[in-house]
C-alpha cells in the first residue's frame, strides 16, 4: 500500500560551477549568482520537497590534490552555501534549506547568532547539514587536524553548546507586553558558562526565542561513530546504503538503536536515503545505457579516479590500475565512509581496475542492480522503499533548472497520483511538514 514520503533534493556539487562539463552549461546561468538556485528551487516547492541540502567543502583539500580537485570542479571552487540560504529562503514560502557547517569554521556563540537570525528570517525553514570535516583544519588555526572520531566529539560539544545558547531564553523570560512597558525579563536568562574541552564561551544569547522549534539538524555519517552522532542529535540522516530491503532495515535499525541509547525515539530521525537516478524515456534506451556502461574504457576509469580522487583527496590517477588498492594511503582525515564507497564489497586483493570500473557500470532500476531507467520504474522503486518502512529520498544531482526538471517533471505527477509525495504542506515550517507524517 502506498504511503506519504518526504523528499529532498541534495546538491551533492555545492555552491559551485554548474553546468560545467554538461551541455546545459550553455543556458548561461552565472553559478555565482542567485537566480540558477532561486528558479530551481520554485521548482523543487512547487514538486512538493520538504527540504534541499546543499554539500560544502571549505577547503580545496591538499597541496598535493588541489589541481585534482579544480581541474574539473569537482572539489572547488565552493562558494559558502550558509550566505546563499537567505536567496533561496526569499524565493519560496515552505522549502526548507539545509546548508552544509563545520564546526570547525563557526564559535559556537557566533553560529548560535546567525543560525538563529536566518531561523527567524526563513519562517522556521533552516536546517544544518552538520559535518565534521577535518582537513581544512589548517584555515581555521587548528593544527594538526583531528582525528576522525575525535572531530565527532568536537561537534556534539559545538552542536550542545549552540543548543545551550538557544534554549539560554526560558518560555517565561520574553513578555513583550506594551501594556506593562516591559519585553522581557532579563533575570530569567541563563548565562550559559561553557568550558569545554574544544570550546569556552558565556551565554546568554543575544537574540529571541524561537516560535517553532530550533533549525533542524541534518548529519550524513556512515561509521559507527557517525551513526551515533545522528542518533544522538539528528532530525534528519542523509543515508548512503544499498537499497535492498535487508540493507534498509540494518541501516535503520543501527539509526534507531543509537537514538534509543541517547534517549530518544526513532520516530525523532527521519531517514532520507540517496538516490540519482538516471531517467530516460523508454525501457529498451535504459537497456542500451546499461549495456554500454559494462566495459569502460581507460579514459573512462581515469575520468573515474578524478572524481574519487576530489572527494577522498588523494591521487588515484598516479596509482597503478591493476594493482591493489593500499588504503593505508588514505591520511586519517579521509572520510571512512568515501572510502568504504569506493572499495565496495570488493576483498582487499582486488585491483583499483576492477574498483573503478565497478562505479563507472550503472543498473537498472527494474530490477534493483541500480538507477537508470523511466520515471515509472523510479516511482516503482520509491514506493517499494515506502512498503519497508522507509521515510523518505534525496534525489542527488545538480540545482540547475534543467537537471531538475529532467528528473522531476515525469516523476511528480506519478507519485503524486500514487499518493507518495505531499500536494501540500503544514504551517509551522520545516520541522512541522517532517513531522506530518
Amino acid at each position: 500500500m502506498s504511503r506519504l514520503q518526504h523528499f529532498g533534493w541534495f546538491l551533492a556539487r555545492g555552491f559551485g560551477p554548474h553546468g560545467w562539463g554538461h551541455p546545459y552549461l550553455d543556458w548561461n546561468y552565472r553559478w555565482t549568482e542567485p537566480a540558477l538556485y532561486q528558479e530551481s528551487a520554485r521548482t523543487l516547492e512547487q514538486a512538493g520537497f520538504d527540504l534541499l541540502l546543499i554539500e560544502d567543502a571549505p577547503s580545496l583539500g591538499s597541496a598535493a590534490t588541489i589541481d585534482l580537485r579544480v581541474r574539473q570542479a569537482f572539489g572547488g571552487p565552493k562558494l559558502d552555501p550558509l550566505l546563499l540560504a537567505p536567496y533561496l529562503f526569499a524565493a519560496t514560502r515552505h522549502l526548507g534549506i539545509a546548508p552544509t557547517v563545520n564546526p570547525a569554521a563557526y564559535l559556537p556563540y557566533t553560529a548560535a547568532r546567525q543560525f538563529a537570525t536566518l531561523q527567524h528570517l526563513s519562517g522556521h525553514r533552516l536546517a544544518l547539514n552538520v559535518v565534521t570535516d577535518t582537513g581544512s583544519a589548517r584555515h581555521f588555526g587548528a593544527t594538526p587536524p583531528l582525528g576522525h572520531d575525535a572531530a565527532y566529539d568536537r561537534a556534539e560539544e559545538w552542536l550542545a553548546g549552540i543548543r545551550s545558547l538557544w534554549r539560554s531564553w526560558p518560555d517565561d523570560a520574553l513578555i513583550a507586553d506594551p501594556a506593562r512597558g516591559r519585553y522581557a525579563d532579563g533575570t530569567q536568562l541563563d548565562a550559559v558558562p561553557h568550558r569545554g574541552e574544544h570550546f569556552s564561551f558565556d551565554g546568554p544569547l543575544n537574540f529571541v526565542p524561537f516560535t517553532d522549534g530550533e533549525p533542524v539538524i541534518v548529519s550524513p555519517g556512515g561509521s559507527g561513530r557517525g551513526l551515533g552522532f545522528a542518533g544522538a542529535n539528528s532530525d534528519v540522516q542523509l543515508a548512503l546504503a544499498p537499497l535492498d530491503e535487508a540493507s534498509i532495515t540494518a541501516y535503520r535499525a543501527k539509526i534507531h538503536a543509537a537514538a534509543r541509547e541517547r534517549g530518544r525515539q526513532p520516530e525523532d530521525i527521519k531517514i532520507l536515503f540517496a538516490i540519482q537516478p538516471v531517467l530516460v524515456s523508454s525501457p529498451e534506451e535504459a537497456d542500451r545505457i546499461v549495456a554500454a556502461s559494462a566495459h569502460p574504457d581507460d579514459a573512462a576509469l581515469l575520468r573515474i579516479a578524478e572524481r574519487q580522487s576530489s572527494d577522498l583527496e588523494t591521487d588515484l590517477t598516479a596509482l597503478d590500475l591493476d594493482a591493489p588498492l593500499d588504503t593505508s594511503i588514505f591520511g586519517d582525515h579521509v572520510s571512512h565512509g568515501s572510502i568504504r564507497r569506493l572499495i565496495g564489497a570488493h576483498d582487499p586483493d582486488t585491483p583499483l581496475r576492477r574498483l573503478l570500473a565497478a562505479h563507472a557500470r550503472l543498473g537498472r532500476l527494474s530490477d534493483g542492480s541500480g538507477f537508470v531507467g523511466t520515471a515509472e520504474e523510479l516511482a516503482d522503486r520509491i514506493e517499494e522503499l515506502g512498503s519497508w518502512g522507509n521515510d523518505g529520498v534525496l534525489l542527488w544531482g545538480d540545482l540547475h533548472p534543467v537537471t531538475v526538471h529532467r528528473t522531476l517533471d515525469e516523476l511528480v505527477p506519478i507519485l503524486r497520483r500514487r499518493g507518495i509525495l505531499r500536494a501540500e504542506y503544514a504551517d509551522g515550517g520545516l520541522r512541522a511538514n517532517l513531522q506530518s507524517f
